[in-house]
């Protein structure tokens, strides 16, 4: 999809810190942006005030998903796994079932996704996932195993989805576009860390870039030893060790 072809974005979860990184992207390229959070959060997004469309819901309440992408040619949705009500499988499928048949779908996740099972996980990794679920499901706080299910409903969509997998994020200026890998375990991700300004920079490059659709890319900071170590320069997007 070309870039003259991306009119109207819809960001579902543009309250958050990585939706308003993606909310502040989209307009500096000219977008007309919809934006999709609970009522209580709206008060977030006063800075884009007339500058955007705010419609205030649950994002996993289909109909609040139906009005809001409705003639939108991208979707950038923040797959997040909280509470005990599936709440991103909900918002996963009803941006699915709801988005024009031909937007690009792109949704964010962790690289603890595997789409294959090819990915490659250190002890430590794996061990932090792990308790990161037991005590999330304890507290009734968060549900890992939802935002698995969501992403597995993306990946068997014929959609023209990305699903976006960050690494461990910090805040700070822009360090520029990250690069990715088809599977975590590939060196050039070994720096595990990402500017999350940067990963709303990748989303919504990646509403353009038909290489990557249907592709599930783990992204890591441009400027991390293990990109700079492993790429032909740091704004290097291209992928590695995808087969």
């Amino acid at each position: 999809m070309g870039t003259d072809r991306v009119k109207k974005v819809c960001i579902v979860g543009a309250s958050g810190k990585l939706g308003q990184y993606m909310v502040r992207h989209a307009l500096e390229r000219g977008y007309e942006v919809v934006g999709v959070c609970r009522e209580r959060s709206v008060a977030k997004l006063a800075a884009f005030e007339g500058r955007m469309t705010v419609v205030p819901g649950p994002t996993n309440d289909p109909d609040v998903i139906r009005r809001a992408v409705a003639g939108c040619d991208g979707v950038l949705t923040v797959l997040v796994p909280w509470g005990v009500q599936q709440y991103a499988s909900g918002t996963a499928q009803a941006v699915l079932d709801h988005a024009p048949p031909d937007a690009r779908l792109v949704f964010s996740c962790g690289w603890h996704i595997t789409r294959d099972g090819k990915d490659q996980y250190s002890r430590m990794f794996t061990m932090g996932v792990l308790v990161a679920s037991v005590l999330g499901k304890l507290v009734r706080a968060v549900e890992i195993g939802d935002q698995v299910e969501a992403c597995r409903r993306v990946f068997a969509s014929d959609t023209r989805w990305t699903v976006v997998r960050g690494s461990t994020l910090e805040e700070g200026e822009s360090q520029g576009l990250p690069v990715w890998s088809g599977h975590v375990g590939d060196p050039v991700l070994a720096g595990n860390l990402t500017r999350r300004v940067d990963f709303a920079l990748f989303m919504v490059e990646a509403l353009t870039n038909d290489t990557l659709v249907q592709e599930a890319p783990a992204i890591v900071g441009c400027r991390t030893p293990s990109a700079l170590a492993h790429n032909t320069g740091p704004h290097d997007s291209s992928p590695h060790n995808t087969a």
